[in-house]
Order: structure tokens, then sequence, then C-alpha cells
């Protein structure tokens, strides 16, 4: 019997063992829908804090279930690990770390190298390996594939298969979870694909098949390069619609009620996020090897790394406007996550905004219900304050940096000295009232 139909038949009696490597916001729903499934899995993560909180049951993704990790862990079809050397037990082995940008805003592909290093030392002749994370077409087979042959001495197509599958993950949409989330799968060879696509089901409604890693790379990079230029046009037209004194939620409200050639997305104060701010940058990498200019994507890349400092504008003007300079001035923040209602801080534009006031002498405090401290890239530390009529009556400025939805945008009005409102929470006009 020949490799490949020694696993497909272990996957039909659902007899194999998946590894996750990365228990993040990625990784760990993943590891939770396939032991849902009734398959064994193993979770690799270098946290140990992290593995600790999983054996016991102790969930800290708000995508998963309480109930369904704390199921799976004591039935042990999940068990997580930072021993590495069990990855020789793994069937296949899909990897959901990092992958940031360094302060160049390339790539950092250290965390993708790390765990094709560790599944070539202790990967066994079988094996399924899939890439999640986000990176730059070609990674799969010209990043990936070398390094776990040369570290393996096996190869590909012989001894293992290759593939890349985007994550796709929206916290805090309770509608489109991980396995009602239509997935893009590319594999190196047709055996490969067979094999992923039969593994993906189990914990995967519905899978899209590609013919490449290449072409599913490219998918990931297309879905939120999309929505970064479509972000950064409007958020560009809205500063214009600023100076111009037009109200560009009125415009966007307007040009919605045409039914069709049009869809709707609204201004802020940045793009946050691991994907959206950061995929441009990916391609923009890769494209040099091409010797290909991405003009429009650079554009909007960088329109939306400037929001931040144009936000400080925002709130240095309201503050002269109510004769107050930024330095010493009480400037309360309400929301440091990325989008409404969810406990995710990556990228938020909030926290740039936040260091530029207190560059500036500005006294900072922020509430956010989902985020109870968080830490600037400066290095600037706070807790969230309680949002009492007293720290609004403190504040010489309200900062609304994030919609959620448990804001109550009559009682900020009504308790606040001057409101910067980035996110057009409050409808009414007012004097104290300074929309993006």
């Amino acid at each position: 019997m020949n490799i490949k139909q020694s696993i497909l038949n272990k996957i039909h009696n659902k007899e194999i063992v998946v590894g996750i490597i990365g228990l993040g916001y990625v990784g760990l729903p993943l590891a939770v829908g396939f032991a849902e499934a009734g398959i064994k899995v193993i979770g690799f993560d270098k946290d140990p804090t992290k593995i600790d909180r999983i054996n016991d049951g102790k969930n800290y993704i708000k995508d998963v279930r309480d109930a369904a990790l704390k199921e799976v862990v004591e039935n042990v079809t999940f068990l997580a690990t930072v021993d590495f050397s069990q990855i020789k037990q793994c069937d296949a082995l899909l990897i959901c770390v990092p992958t940031p940008l360094d302060k160049f805003k390339k790539p950092n592909m250290d965390y993708i190298k790390s765990a094709c290093t560790e599944i070539g030392t202790y990967i066994k002749k079988g094996t399924f390996v899939s890439l999640e994370s986000t990176t730059y077409p070609t990674t799969t087979e010209d990043f990936m594939l070398p390094i776990i042959e040369k570290e393996s001495g096996f190869k590909h197509g012989d001894d293992f298969w290759l593939a890349y599958s985007p994550e796709r993950v929206d916290p805090g949409n309770k509608d489109f979870v991980t396995k009602n989330t239509p997935k893009v799968l590319g594999a190196l060879n047709k055996d490969g694909l067979e094999v992923g696509e039969a593994i993906y089901k189990f914990a995967i409604d519905n899978l899209h098949l590609v013919s490449s890693p290449r072409v599913a790379e490219m998918v990931k990079i297309l879905e939120n390069t999309y929505r970064l230029i479509n972000i950064s046009l409007i958020n560009e037209l809205a500063l214009l619609s600023g100076k111009m004194d037009i109200d560009i939620w009125e415009v966007i409200e307007a040009a919605k009620t045409k039914p069709f050639g049009f869809q709707a997305f609204y201004p802020g104060p940045g793009v946050g996020g691991h994907c959206i701010p950061l995929d441009p940058f990916y391609l923009e990498h890769i494209a040099k090897k091409f010797d290909f200019d991405l003009s429009m994507i650079h554009t909007a890349g960088h329109i939306n790394m400037r929001m931040p400092h144009y936000m400080y504008i925002k709130i240095a003007t309201a503050l002269n406007r109510h004769k107050k300079a930024v330095h010493g001035s009480r400037v309360l923040f309400l929301g440091v996550a990325y989008k409404p209602n969810i406990d995710d801080e990556r990228e938020s534009p909030a926290l740039e905004i936040i260091d530029k006031v207190i560059g500036k002498g500005g006294v900072v405090s922020y509430h956010d219900p989902y985020i109870p401290q968080i830490k600037t890239k400066e290095g600037n530390t706070f807790k969230s304050v309680d949002l009492t009529k007293g720290e609004f009556e403190k504040a010489d400025c309200v900062v609304i940096t994030t919609n959620h939805s448990i804001f109550d945008a009559d009682f900020i009005q009504k308790n606040s000295k001057l409101v910067v409102d980035m996110r057009n929470i409050i409808r009414e006009d007012s004097e104290n009232i300074y929309k993006l």
C-alpha cells in the first residue's frame, strides 16, 4: 500500500492525528473544530502559559466556546504541548503562526522558518503539511519546501505533501466561524490536494480547491488588499470632505441607495488587525523580485499608515478651537480594539494615536470593555478606566476610536466637554462634536 492510500484509509477511519502549530486566533478555533469532529489533535505552541491554560480547559479566544474547549480537553481529543518532538505522531500539520512585518515593513518569516525547521526535524513519512498564515505568493514552494526537505531528508510527493490554505478568521463575527466559512486550498500536486481536502473536511463545511499554493496565497492577498484600497479611498475622501464642510457619512448613505455598482465602505482612524494593514507590504515584497511596481496598493497602504497622524491633527485642532493645547490636556479614548465588540488590539490605530498625543504632552486615559490593559509600540502602558460621569468630567477631550455597541452616544455627548468622533457614533450636530 502506498503512502497516499495509507493516509486516506486512516482519514476514512478517523484514525489520523492532526497537529496545529500556533494556538492563537487561527490555530485554537481550528484545533477545537477538528477535535469536536472526533479527530485527535495535538496543539503546539512555544508559549507555556497558553499550553497550561488549554490543558486546564481555560479558553482565551472569544470565538471559541468555553464549553467546547473544556469538552475536547476532558475527552483527551485535544492536547496542547511545547514539546515539538510530538510532531512525529501527526499525520497532518497545519501551521498557524504569526507573520508580522519588521520595522522596515518587510515580512518577518522567522515564525514560519522555525515551524518548518521543527517539522523537518520530526516529520514522519506520509504527512500532509499546510500553511495557513498570511504571507506572500510563492512562500510555500520557494521558502517552506526547501527547509522541510533539507531538515527531513524527505522528498515532496514521495514522502510528504505541502499545501497552502489561507485563514479566514473574522473575530467577533457570529454568523461566520471557522467551520462554516468557505476555505481555499491549493497543494503542490494532485495527491496532496486530495489528501488535504479529505483532512480539512472534518473541520470545514465547504472547500474551494485551486490549482496551486501560489494561487491560494494570492487569494488571501486579493481579499484583504481589496478592502484596504476601498477603506483607504473612503478615508481620503473623508479628509477632503471635512475640509469642504461636507458630511462624508451623509454622502455614503446617499450613495448606498444605488442598487448596483457600489459597495459601501466607511472611514475611520485607520485599519487594524493582522491582515488588512499588512498584506499589501507582503505583496510589495514579492513584486520587487519580479520588477513590478504596485503603485495603487503602495498608495493605499501609505494612506492607511498616515491616518493616525491625521487623527492626531483632528484632536489638536478640536482642542485648539476650544482654547486648549494638547500639552497638559486630559484626553479620554473610548475603545482601543481595532474593530467593534472584540478583544483584539493588534495593529489598532488607536494605540498609535495615543502615542502621538502622549508625545505632545497630552495626559491620556482609555476605556475599553473588552481590553483591560494595553501596551503601545512606544512602551506606554495603561489600564482601562471605568466609564463614569466623573471620568468624562475630568477629560478635556473624549476621542471615540472604536464603535463598540455598548457605548451610549447620548451619555457620551451629554457628559463630555468636547468629543472627537472618529466612528460616527454621535449623529447629532453640536459645537462640541468633531467628526472625522
